[in-house]
């Protein structure tokens, strides 16, 4: 197995060599070379600074001071490249809610070990550098560059590529144990590609198991499962067993939309992937629906009530405002550009006022439960201090009357503001050397104060809920609790147009890859041919290779998907999963 030769120690662990080098004011990246500095950009009178940051230039990703400002209730980036001009875009699409985010922002303790030396300025030296203030939270691993389908927008799959990245066993393992070294709770995405044509998938999830992973998401179209119910129930429902069995605890899976304008990717596909899930016991699936303006945000209401209708295996939704990748001018990503915002607000508008935008709280909010737990039981623990703009969430209980669901936030039976300051208060005081016992004590009796019963769902007492779990370590109403609420999150990737940088060093969702590095998803992703691309070729088996080992029905057109949408629509899983919304 290639692995990069380490330089120097830090820490007891070896560093690998950084990417880049920074010399006399440029970043040589490989053959590369990427400018630093630029003119801080000028502001109009009606515009307000809110902070510096640093950004890229689209065309030439020279390293420029970028300013973030507030104009018309809204939040901009703007920077100027001395080549190539200014570019601005959206940032956040409501400066109000930023500001509210903002005020739960927290910094994180960056991971325990670094894992490259550091030679040049964020985000030339990934990954993970000593620059980073973020531990890995959840981690992707790319198992397959090959897909079964051809979709416009995408440039991951193996024909565009010109090659098949496919880790061995042996270099998965190693990614694990590079992984570890971080000593955290491990939680890894199995992504691609499309990761169920791999035939030793389920072999791949053990692995992970025995390493030491203790949660394992499978990410995909779905499509694979509704092929094989088509082919044979049985065998479709064996399948999902056997990779539920092995380790998978949830399936982030693909959902633009509860209609075929929507949703053209996998509309007709879903219906039968949902029923192989329910038959094998395959209860937590989180539906990934990728916003874009103008095309799907009217239907996110309507997503909202799928999942509430498909709840007994759908456990959550997270939106992720589309990423603008590729050379577009100004009016172009005018037309598509969605925010985080926009879409908290769409989903007030479109639940009729039921989820309301004062019902959502950044990611860095959970940071107040950690640092309680940590406080109280000594024992340092798992933390998500992103950015304030990089997400959101909420929980909603879902209530039916008269066959129609409705949602009831926790922001409207909880105060949670207060909950969250009075937690807040606690750890202080913990923290200043106060009694565990009765402070925990005090904790117990006062959290009834932020509840209001009456305003919640009439049937589920969610102070007994926590009384149990935190007195007698009773989570029978736990698991109550997580298949009577949805959790709904947002999640904003960047692109090159509002690239922030204080962003990307706040990163908690990462690539590990076989060269043993831990790479930001922005980074990774928005800067592919300098990471991404970079390393999975450096790891290829070429297409000519692979179709020796492997045979012609491995790659290309056979195995890509073909979908009889008369044979889909006429069946009565069809027909029931949709009823509501055609």
């Amino acid at each position: 197995m290639a692995q990069v030769e380490t330089q120097k120690k830090e820490g007891g662990f070896r560093l690998l060599p950084a990417p880049s080098k920074y010399e006399n004011g440029v970043v040589k990246f490989g053959d590369r070379e990427i400018k630093i500095g630029g003119p801080l950009p000028k502001l109009a009178e009606n515009e307000k600074l809110i902070r510096v940051t640093h950004s890229l230039c689209p065309v030439c990703y020279r390293l420029l001071p970028a300013a973030i400002f507030e104009k018309d209730e809204k939040m901009y980036i703007r920077k100027v490249c001395p080549e190539h001009g200014e570019f601005e875009d959206l940032y956040y699409g409501d400066v109000g809610m930023y500001y509210k985010f903002d005020y739960w922002e927290y910094e994180g303790k960056g991971p325990k070990v670094p894992y490259v030396d550091l030679k040049s300025p964020c985000p030339f030296n990934c990954g993970l550098c000593p620059m980073h203030h973020q531990h890995s939270a959840l981690v992707n691993l790319v198992i397959t560059n090959r897909c079964d389908q051809a979709c416009w927008y995408c440039f991951f799959y193996a024909e565009k590529a010109g090659y098949v990245f496919e880790p061995t066993l042996e270099q998965i393992k190693f990614m694990v144990d590079q992984l570890k070294r971080q000593e955290i709770t491990l939680v890894i995405q199995i992504t691609g590609g499309e990761p169920t044509l791999r035939e030793d998938l389920v072999q791949i999830v053990k692995l992970l198991r025995e390493s030491g992973v203790k949660h394992i998401q499978l990410n995909t179209w779905g499509g694979t499962f509704a092929r094989l119910y088509m082919e044979d129930p049985d065998k479709a429902i064996k399948y999902a067993m056997q990779l539920r069995e092995a380790g998978v605890n949830t399936v982030y899976m693909s959902f633009d939309g509860t209609n075929r304008r929507t949703n053209p990717k996998n509309h007709w596909e879903i219906p039968y992937t949902l029923e192989v899930f329910r038959r094998a016991g395959m209860t937590s699936v989180v539906l990934v629906p990728t916003v874009i303006k103008t095309t799907n945000d009217n239907d996110l209401g309507n997503i909202i009530r799928f999942a509430a209708e498909n709840i007994d295996v759908v456990r959550a939704i997270n939106f992720q405002p589309v990423s603008l990748t590729g050379m577009m001018k100004r009016n172009m990503r005018s037309r598509f550009r969605i925010t985080i915002p926009e879409i908290i607000k769409d989903i007030e508008d479109q639940t009729d006022g039921e989820i309301t935008r004062d019902s959502w709280y950044p990611i860095g909010t959970s940071v107040v439960f950690s640092r309680l737990i940590e406080a109280l039981t000594g024992k340092e623990q798992f933390e998500m201090a992103n950015h304030p703009s990089c997400g959101a969430g909420t929980y909603v209980f879902v209530e039916w009357r008269e066959g129609k669901p409705h949602f009831i936030p926790l922001s409207k039976f909880i105060d949670l503001e207060g909950l969250l300051e009075y937690f807040k208060e606690k750890a202080e005081e913990l923290k200043e050397g106060g009694n565990k016992y009765w402070v925990g004590l005090k904790i117990l009796y006062n959290i009834r104060k932020f509840i209001d019963k009456e305003k919640g769902p009439k049937d589920f007492d969610v102070y007994k809920m926590l009384y149990n779990i935190i007195v007698n370590h009773n989570y029978e109403a736990l698991g109550e609790w997580h298949y009577r609420t949805l959790f709904l999150g947002t999640m904003h990737f960047m692109d090159l147009y509002n690239y922030d940088i204080q962003r990307v060093m706040r990163c908690d969702i990462h690539y590990v890859t076989p060269d043993g590095r831990v790479i930001p998803f922005c980074t990774y992703n928005v800067l592919n041919d300098l990471y991404r691309d970079k390393i999975l070729k450096e790891y290829q088996i070429p297409l000519d290779e692979w179709v020796k080992l492997h045979g012609e029905n491995s790659i290309g057109d056979q195995v890509k998907y073909k979908r009889v949408v008369s044979d889909l629509e006429k069946g009565e899983i069809y027909k029931n999963t949709y009823k509501h919304f055609i």
